[in-house]
């Protein structure tokens, strides 16, 4: 009777690990009791049958996880439940046709960062550190990749 509560309590520890790594995000109640009920096994294995038989236990638990997790993992038994999208976008490298010295108007209030409008082209700019209103010039300061830097005119 002792082979039989050391399996189950090895095997359910086993599944539980597995859902956790496998199904579940995160640290869950999965993730725990898989651990506790594993421990439990190799526990009992070494109360009630002996070293041996707990080093035998040990053994084929941590065995039988990592064959486990190797065979899930090649296996394509976890494509129905992945995320297969590619995301092909890019941030934009340059804001095009905007210099230092252009000016605009604010479309969002800048505390410190907001919309404007330089050039007839919408894009998130900066101050050095105060506030804009809404609907007021502004000049541009500096310009990077995918942001400008703006001052009130």
């Amino acid at each position: 009777m002792e082979i039989v509560i050391t399996v189950v309590l090895c095997m359910v520890g086993i599944l539980l690990i597995l859902a956790e790594i496998f199904l579940i995000p995160g640290i869950t109640v999965a993730g725990v009791g898989g651990i506790l009920f594993s421990v439990a096994g190799v526990y009992f294995a070494f109360h009630s049958l002996g070293a041996t038989a707990g080093i035998i236990t040990l053994i084929m638990m941590l065995l039988v996880v990592g064959i486990s997790f190797i065979v899930l993992v090649k296996s394509k038994a976890l494509d129905a439940i992945s995320l297969k999208t590619d995301i092909n976008s890019t941030v934009a490298d340059d804001l095009p046709a905007i210099a230092v010295g252009d000016t605009g108007i604010s479309i969002s209030r800048l505390n410190p960062i907001g919309k404007v409008r330089v050039n007839n082209i919408t894009v998130e700019a900066k101050t050095p550190g105060y506030f804009i209103d809404e609907n007021c010039e502004i000049e541009v300061v500096k310009v990077f990749k995918n942001q400008i830097i703006v001052k009130m005119r």
